[in-house]
């Protein structure tokens, strides 16, 4: 049963037109980058005037900084480690100020007559 469409089964883009249909692309050219644990990445960049290339890049493989200077690679950022709610109220108040704060609260409890 033969159906009355040429053009079932295909899509944009498809056919033997490939890089003719599209137009050439852009001239590009490539920077090699390392990062700390000594990987190499070359990214590609447009050759267009004005294109700036940055001085550091992600490495695809480990997540570093990678800079342009293979001898002297970027170091890795430093990690924070994680702060709880506590030690951000220890960094404002100091003791004096925390034991004045649960004598008032606790003084507070005490005049209402509640045992907690």
């Amino acid at each position: 049963m033969a159906s009355g469409s040429a053009i079932r089964g295909s899509r944009v883009g498809a056919g033997p037109m490939g890089e003719a249909e599209r137009g050439d692309a852009a001239p590009r050219f490539h920077v090699s980058y390392w990062c700390a644990n000594g990987h190499e990445t070359r990214p590609s960049f447009s050759e267009e005037p004005g294109m700036q290339v940055p001085e550091e890049w992600d490495c695809p493989r480990c997540g570093l900084p990678a800079g342009r200077d293979e001898e002297n690679p970027p170091a890795p950022p430093r990690n924070e480690p994680y702060k709880t709610h506590l030690a951000y109220v220890k960094e404002r108040r100091s003791d004096a100020d925390g034991a004045a704060i649960l004598e008032e609260a606790l003084e507070k409890l005490r005049r209402t007559g509640r045992p907690y």
